[in-house]
């Protein structure tokens, strides 16, 4: 216990030096927690993709249409369980400032091919029936106090034009890692009006999503898609849902993977600043550090003393960064709009990463003063001056 009382009294002996390590620590874990939960928010989107769901676009490019008499050739392949397709429309909704996806989709199968998204029987019902109708997300019902029944006009913008959507189902998220943020509405409502105003842009839809029985034959079930459109003027190229999805993050990964390394990068800024607070004390501290030898303390008591200085301090300034990064990530949470990162929280991994990270720091931080004490001879010890 006397040990443990010298280790916590030299640590507050210069109590303005050691506050100012533990406040730098502790915004080091702050800015590291935040970084990380960005990065895992960035990859939320492919985490929570399913492996029994197949994704069918046109092979040049994804801004390219497929025809939609694709759908019953799909259907046809063996392990194909059941086929719904989507087309990004986009448009502004209150001004251009408000993103959130849109989307027209087969409503017969759609919510069938994401279970994920739960609606009410009802809801769902309605839906179907009323070409015009849409479902948004429970967070886009929050964020703009929409309620069923509500009428959304959208001003188009691939699809010129001013379109109205009357709201019949408000879907829950089945998870905390599925996006609670689009809106959904009939192709057929988008489809009838391009055949009477753009009649060469009807009959196209943007990707096939495909429902397979077997994860395990999704390359098999994929090449055999392809295959079927080899050389025709809409050549597709099918790929896992993961796998679409990273294709839509490909673009940013420079930045991510910026934000990734800076996240690691502030553990060395952590280190150097703890290092230095030990370095600064073990300096002051060599003449009572000769006079402890001289009293019989041995070599594995003033490493003891060192480490456990030096952990006592990364465990408070790590300890204070977390509590601190707890209210802010929630803060972030509420500002931050959903449509951008439907899911920011705190993950598990990001905490023990923090903790392990401070463990870590406090023991490389001690090294150093640790192999000075030891080294220093009893007689250059009780000579030194500082």
């Amino acid at each position: 216990m006397r040990v443990f009382k010298l280790i916590f009294k030299n640590a507050l002996r210069h109590k303005l030096r050691t506050l100012l390590t533990i406040l730098g620590i502790a915004i080091a874990v702050v800015a590291f927690g935040i970084l990380r939960t960005v990065v895992t928010a960035w990859n939320a989107g492919v985490d929570a993709s399913s492996a029994n769901r197949l994704i069918s676009r046109q092979a040049v490019s994804f801004i390219f249409p497929l025809p939609y008499n694709y759908r019953d050739k799909i259907s046809r392949v063996p392990g194909v369980e059941q086929v719904a397709f989507a087309n990004w429309f986009q448009g502004v909704y209150i001004d251009k400032n408000q993103f959130f996806p849109r989307l027209a989709v087969d409503a017969e199968t759609m919510f069938d091919v994401y279970p994920e998204f739960i609606l009410t029987k009802n809801e769902l019902e309605t839906f179907k029936k009323e070409k015009n109708s849409c479902v948004v997300g429970a967070d886009i019902a929050k964020q703009y106090k929409l309620k069923l029944g509500d009428i959304m006009t959208i001003e188009g913008d691939i699809y010129p034009g001013q379109w109205q959507f009357v709201i019949r189902g408000i879907y829950k998220p089945r998870d905390n890692t599925t996006d609670g943020t689009g809106m959904y509405f009939h192709w057929d409502y988008l489809n009838d009006r391009l055949e009477a105003d753009d009649p060469l842009r009807a009959g196209d839809v943007g990707w096939y999503i495909i429902k397979i029985k077997d994860p395990a034959r999704s390359a098999e079930i994929s090449e055999q898609i392809d295959a079927m459109f080899k050389n025709s003027n809409a050549e597709t190229k099918t790929e896992t849902e993961r796998a679409f999805q990273q294709g839509f993050l490909a673009s940013t990964s420079a930045i991510i993977t910026a934000m990734n390394v800076l996240s690691f990068v502030i553990i060395g800024i952590i280190m150097l600043v703890l290092g230095n607070t030990m370095i600064m004390s073990a300096r002051e501290r060599t003449r009572e550090y000769a006079v402890m030898k001289t009293l019989g303390f041995s070599a594995k008591h003033l490493t003891g003393l060192i480490l456990g200085e030096s952990l006592f301090i990364s465990f408070l300034g790590s300890c204070a960064g977390l509590l601190l990064l707890f209210p802010l990530i929630d803060g972030f949470s509420t500002v931050i709009p959903k449509n951008f990162f439907p899911i920011f929280t705190l993950e598990p991994i990001t905490i023990v990463l923090a903790v392990s990270a401070a463990i870590m720091i406090g023991i490389i931080s001690s090294i150093f003063p640790i192999q000075k004490a030891l080294r220093t001879k009893i007689v250059d010890g009780f000579r030194f001056v500082g």
